[in-house]
């Protein structure tokens, strides 16, 4: 491929799902977890089923952000950080002794709360940049990217400029770049992390999209503070809560709908209903 930088790549139809492709299932069963002697989650429960959104949604400090990062072994990169418990992908342990971590996360993408593509890196290597790291070779890297790119919802946007760097990007532009490079391998569960937090109500609203076209293919769980988009894009709702001096854990979770117009614990309707957090 050229490397000037108003190259793009040949059209073709866009690319859409494998035949046959789906999403993974994701449990946690009975998932506690400690940094050093602090514990921050307590015999956390959740089936997350495959080719669904799940909002992970409760105030700060409740231990999201540390559960999502338990499910594609992030956790334990965390120095002291330990345990218990376990973390099925489609029935199999991803912490069993004889799995290999980069197994599991390249099944198993993570985007983050901030975007953070490689900011002199290319558009073009950004996306293919994880198919090294993950054993990938040997594919057409201008399928891989052109697929990438389309699914994020990106390529008509960035399609004459993909030799120019990532992080000449908007915000919105460098999120979905990010989760470009995640679906680039190919993964099976997509976790994102605040994606939006950081963006404005247009990029919000394309992330949004992306979401849903995304759910026929992977299985997705995000972590958000925002009660409307946990409506707008999930299937099914878990609402953490972690009381002062304890660990978080979760006090419900069903479909979305259940959670947000007939909870079952009083804590859960006053948390959607804004009362606190």
């Amino acid at each position: 491929m050229s490397t000037d930088t108003t190259a793009t790549l040949p059209l073709a139809p866009p690319p859409g799902p494998r035949p046959g492709r789906a999403g993974s299932t994701l449990e946690a069963q009975a998932v506690s977890a400690w940094f050093g002697t602090h514990k921050v989650l307590e015999r956390v429960g959740l089936a997350m089923a495959a080719n669904t959104v799940t909002a992970l949604i409760g105030p700060s400090g409740c231990g999201k952000s540390t559960f999502l990062r338990i499910l594609n072994r992030m956790h334990e990169l965390v120095p002291a950080a330990q345990l218990a418990g376990r973390v099925l992908l489609d029935g199999d342990d991803i912490y069993d002794p004889a799995r290999r971590p980069i197994d599991t996360r390249r099944r198993v993408g993570m985007v983050f709360q901030k975007p953070n593509p490689f900011p002199t890196m290319s558009i073009y290597d950004n996306v293919v940049s994880g198919l090294k790291l993950t054993g990938r070779r040997g594919l057409d890297k201008d399928a891989v990217v052109h697929s990438a790119l389309t699914r994020a919802g990106l390529w008509h946007e960035v399609r004459n400029r993909l030799r120019q760097p990532g992080g000449a990007l908007s915000g919105g532009q460098q999120q979905r770049l990010c989760i470009a490079r995640s679906l680039a391998v190919d993964p099976d569960v997509l976790l994102m992390d605040e994606p939006c937090s950081a963006l404005d109500p247009t990029s919000t609203r394309r992330i949004e999209d992306t979401i849903a076209e995304l759910r026929d293919e992977v299985t997705i769980v995000i972590v958000t503070h925002n009660m409307q988009q946990a409506q707008r894009v999930s299937d099914h709702c878990a609402f953490f809560l972690a009381a002062e001096g304890t660990p978080g854990h979760i006090v419900e979770s069903g479909p979305t709908d259940e959670v947000f117009t007939d909870p079952r614990d009083p804590r859960t309707a006053d948390y959607v209903a804004g009362r606190f957090g």
